[in-house]
């Protein structure tokens, strides 16, 4: 998806076109690229699976596209320039996954885990938020042992019912419904309704603590006092961070299919290194 993007600088009004610059992408987004590229400082953020990495049916068998490993890694290293992971996934389970360098901020569990640098402080409950996790942890185990291929992720704050394995889509359908129904019924117990619930790509996922991307990028651009955001996901939890950009001075990009606030699309994560590269040819 593109929207209407004012012309660049035309001829003589600035450098040419850099010949190391990567070329294939959409014109509209190339230039959005490029005024994004000449703030300072600015952030790029992105999340993992699905941008970073192919999707696959086994969270820990994902792994960064060498690519876009290597064109982040580059971004980190110049002058003015942050570099962030913004993902649904548990810290623990991405910094695995990604072994992000030490200069890669990290936004985990939507928000409700962020690794700011060297001495942050770990995620910690109350006895609330451990009472609650520990009910719906049961609601949706019990759900997956109803459905063959289904499983619950433990998270922290959360607890996340996978149903990307499920026979069928019906049965993905019928299992996230039953677990609703029975989260509902939880939720009108006395003290257990301390929880938030959301969807993604196959899974529905309940966490004990208010977060999404929208407020870890809110949080990103504090921390770093970026003058613009460049920020790429491909889930519909995406649209919380797509929702909190500036389109005069940030820039979405959407990865894959589907409906989108962003402002920008690519087909897939193979396109992604394109994107940051071409980020770090405006650089100069």
């Amino acid at each position: 998806m593109t929207g209407p993007v004012s012309p660049g600088p035309g001829p003589g009004s600035g450098p040419g076109p850099d010949p190391a610059r990567p070329a294939g992408l959409p014109a509209d987004l190339s230039q959005a690229l490029r005024r994004f590229a000449g703030r300072t400082p600015i952030l790029v953020a992105v999340d993992f699976d699905g941008v970073m990495a192919e999707l696959v049916d086994r969270a820990e068998e994902a792994r960064p596209l060498p690519a876009n490993a290597e064109a982040l890694t580059a971004l980190g290293a110049l002058a003015g320039v942050h570099t962030a992971l913004v993902s649904g996934r548990a810290l623990e389970s991405l910094m695995a996954v990604a072994t992000p360098p030490e200069s890669t901020l990290l936004i985990a569990s939507h928000g409700a885990e962020r690794r700011l640098g060297p001495d942050a402080p770990p995620l910690e409950l109350d006895a609330g938020q451990v009472r609650v996790l520990a009910g719906v942890g049961q609601v949706l185990e019990a759900t997956a042992r109803r459905y063959p291929d289904a499983w619950v992720e433990h998270k922290p704050a959360g607890r996340v019912l996978q149903v990307r394995l499920a026979r069928t889509p019906e049965a993905k359908r019928q299992a996230v419904a039953e677990a609703e129904a029975a989260l509902r019924e939880l939720a009108g117990e006395p003290g257990m309704d301390g929880f938030h619930v959301g969807h993604g790509k196959d899974v529905l996922e309940v966490s004990v603590v208010r977060a999404d991307k929208g407020q870890g990028l809110d949080l990103l651009r504090r921390v770093t006092g970026a003058q613009a955001v460049l920020f790429a996901g491909d889930d519909v939890t995406d649209e919380h961070g797509f929702a909190r950009l500036d389109a005069d001075r940030d820039v979405s990009v959407k990865v894959g299919g589907g409906p989108t606030a962003a402002r920008f699309r690519i087909e897939g994560p193979e396109q992604l290194a394109a994107v940051l590269r071409e980020v770090a040819a405006w650089r100069g």
